[in-house]
């Protein structure tokens, strides 16, 4: 017994690789389910959050529809879950030694064989919008979302209770009319008119103000995408501001390059992103957002790679991707079938991601989606479409974390 301990730990600690994965996002769980199976691979998660944040449900936690647990999973019941053993380190990381082969956080240096950054990307809140970082909601953490929704819910609750009297109207402004900024406003919105009997007439003093530079919403998606949210969002009664640039944010008006101003009640900020990115004392180069510019493996040297939002990722042409828990997820996957096959001595052919497929929830049971640029679909049967592809991937998660939270509490009751 006591040589198969020792003959154990000689076999994990010098003959497996050991494969580091710093970020517990879309990209980085993904990578996981990609590499846990390989008997030859000893896996490291870096989080320094307990949890896995679903991004792409923000929108609805935010306006109500969905509860904490629909968009926070504990990543200690995932990883249980899996039938071998994935080491969880919960502490940040600040910096990655390519020279020893080391992830060093504050408490401890870490080897690695292989590492693959998933450190996603947060709010870009543009330092030359004055104000923005301060007074503006962003959605990328779980924190600054849950912040909004409280607020939110208390202003609600003082309209229905009638203990703001002195406040006649509650304008709610969205920077930034990409897939998050039109999603959070449709929710919204959608929200708002389905509580209307409830609300009263208070509601017709919520209004919500979707705010762009660009001359469009959802700048780089196709015209049919486009144009059937604009009808929706019109239905909504959100107001559509496009060609406009705020200039600055104080605590209550929204002020633009034109001179025009907004008085606003609360403020979310989804104008753009600055990916986080981890100090390498090798050289390495980044664009105007921080993302790595990987090479054509997606490696920033040779066994260290880069996925999802932290980087740039392009397709077969060489145009960017959009970073989205789709590209992210597909990355993933690469990178981790590409340290398989340099583990056999296998040669790498460069990455070229691509979109199957794009759908934008516009609040309730409505959405607009296309599929291969070909498929163009709305209304309700492109919710369920959707909901199906949110719906697999939540799926999926949630078996594993229920198979991880039967083997942690039977573990915990072997040893009492």
């Amino acid at each position: 017994m006591f040589l198969d301990i020792i003959a154990k730990i000689f076999y994990e600690g010098y003959l497996l690789k050991k494969v580091a994965v710093i970020g517990a996002g879309y990209g980085g769980l993904r990578a996981i389910e990609h590499l846990v199976g390989n008997k030859e691979i000893s896996l490291y998660l870096f989080d320094e959050n307990p949890y896995h944040y679903l991004q792409t449900e923000a929108y609805g936690y935010i306006a109500g529809r969905f509860d904490l647990h629909d968009v926070a999973l504990d990543l200690r019941n995932w990883y249980y879950g899996f039938k071998r053993p994935v080491t969880f380190v919960q502490e940040k990381v600040l910096n990655i030694d390519t020279d020893k082969n080391q992830v060093h956080t504050k408490e401890q240096a870490y080897d690695f064989d292989y590492v693959i950054v998933a450190t996603g990307a947060r709010t870009n809140f543009f330092s030359f919008i004055s104000g923005m970082d301060k007074y503006g909601y962003g959605v990328k953490k779980l924190f600054r979302s849950h912040s909004f929704r409280t607020g939110f819910e208390q202003l609600l609750y003082e309209k229905i209770e009638g203990s703001d009297k002195k406040q006649n109207s509650i304008n709610l402004a969205i920077g930034g009319a990409g897939l998050s900024g039109v999603e959070i406003a449709s929710e919204m919105a959608d929200v708002i008119q389905r509580h209307a009997k409830s609300i009263g007439e208070s509601v017709k003093q919520i209004k919500i103000y979707l705010i762009d530079a660009s001359n469009t919403i959802l700048p780089g998606m196709s015209p049919y995408i486009i144009e059937k949210t604009v009808d929706r969002l019109n239905d909504l009664g959100v107001q559509i501001m496009t060609n406009t640039f705020i200039q600055s944010v104080d605590e209550r008006t929204i002020y633009f390059k034109d001179g025009g101003e907004l008085d606003y009640t609360f403020m979310i900020f989804t104008g753009g992103i600055l990916a986080n990115n981890i100090d390498l004392n090798t050289e390495y180069k980044t664009n105007k957002i921080g993302q790595y510019c990987c090479d054509e493996t997606l490696r920033l040297k040779e066994n260290i790679f880069a996925i999802g939002d932290c980087c740039e990722l392009k397709d077969a042409k060489g145009n960017l991707l959009p970073p989205t828990a789709q590209t992210a997820e597909g990355s993933a996957e690469y990178v981790a079938s590409a340290i398989q096959k340099l583990m056999t001595g296998e040669s790498l052919k460069g990455y070229s991601g691509k979109v199957d497929g794009v759908f934008v929830a516009l609040g309730g049971r409505y959405a607009v989606g296309e599929v291969f640029g070909v498929v163009k679909v709305k209304g309700y049967f492109a919710y369920i479409l959707k909901k199906l592809i949110t719906k697999s991937y939540y799926i999926g998660l949630k078996l594993r974390l229920n198979t991880g939270f039967k083997k942690r509490n039977t573990n915990l009751t072997k040893t009492k």
